[in-house]
């Protein structure tokens, strides 16, 4: 038999590929968080900051005017409490409800599965804004059936209740599993139950639990990473969304749309106030919004990093 030889590595050869691995992170980690280092270090400067060619990350002179303009300008806990009512709860209801929908479409088979499958993937495809007008119309009108739509045909009289400008717009595209992003919360649940053993569904079939206790006792308990990455996929896609928040709502705004419109209108703002300073003002205060924007999530985040990372190694793997 031909023996195998193991080439072991030199001192020299160790070194260098170290030293490669380290210069690749350090620059890839460099161009990953030089946005927020900028905003973080813009935020507390001021004028004087922005004129002194000395200071180019650590200000001179730590100023909070730029947070206090922008919580004042986005009535930010107001805007917080309402991101709270139609972007995190919907966020957690899609949590709970598309893992439903998925232990269906991965372990049980009926007629229409490859369907709702396709439906699925479209749902992940189609853009939002291409379904928005048929979307608002029919919460407009809100019917199911078309029942009520029949009843005004007859009688005269539109029973049909408009949902837009109240939380109900976004609960009930979570609650049936169609909710902004939803196809793509389904499909990484899917994915991860196909992956699951069937033993242990069929353990517990024998003992006598049913499909949905078969669900909460080992399907559930079994699907923490895949849980975690929808639960955070879902709290970001929903807390940063405004396209829909600003179509659905006139009034008890979130903080991603308080942002969008601050943005604008410090924007017109800095095309007329050029001179003095006014406009650096302007920038300042913007980018202080984004970082009062983003603290929340760093610090949803900073609990679920973990975890978050273990998901994505395994969503990835299991197919």
């Amino acid at each position: 038999m031909r023996k195998i030889k193991y080439i072991k590595k030199s001192a020299s050869e160790k070194i260098i590929t170290t030293l490669v691995q380290y210069i690749f992170l350090i620059t890839f980690g460099y161009i990953l968080l030089y946005p927020f280092i900028y905003i973080l270090s813009t935020s507390f400067k001021s004028v004087s900051d922005f004129y002194d060619p000395t200071v180019e990350w650590i200000p001179k002179k730590f100023v909070l005017d730029n947070l206090k303009a922008a919580l004042q300008s986005m009535e930010y806990w107001s805007s917080l409490k309402n991101t709270l009512i139609v972007g995190i709860i919907p966020a957690l209801i899609q949590f709970c409800s598309c893992a439903v929908y998925a232990y269906g479409l991965a372990r049980f088979k009926f007629r229409g599965r490859t369907i709702l499958s396709a439906i699925m993937f479209l749902n992940i495809l189609v853009p939002v804004t291409m379904l928005i007008i048929p979307t608002y119309v029919n919460f407009q009108h809100m019917d199911f059936l078309g029942i009520l739509g029949l009843f005004k045909k007859i009688s005269g009289i539109d029973l049909r209740p408009s949902i837009t400008d109240s939380p109900l717009a976004f609960y009930l595209p979570a609650i049936f599993g169609v909710g902004f992003k939803s196809g793509l919360y389904i499909y990484i649940y899917t994915q991860f139950f196909k992956g699951l053993p069937k033993e242990l569904e069929e353990a517990a079939w024998i003992d006598g639990a049913g499909p949905w206790k078969t669900f909460v006792r080992i399907i559930v308990p079994s699907s923490g990473s895949a849980a975690v990455t929808v639960l955070i996929f879902s709290v970001i896609y929903n807390y940063s969304d405004y396209y829909l928040p600003q179509i659905y709502l006139s009034e008890n705004l979130p903080l991603s749309v308080m942002l969008n419109r601050f943005r604008y209108s410090l924007s017109s703002i800095m095309s007329y106030y050029i001179d003095n300073g006014t406009d650096m003002i302007a920038k300042y205060v913007i980018i202080a919004a984004c970082l009062v924007f983003l603290i929340p999530l760093i610090i949803f985040y900073s609990f679920v990093q973990k975890k978050f990372i273990a998901g994505i190694s395994t969503t990835g793997i299991v197919g």
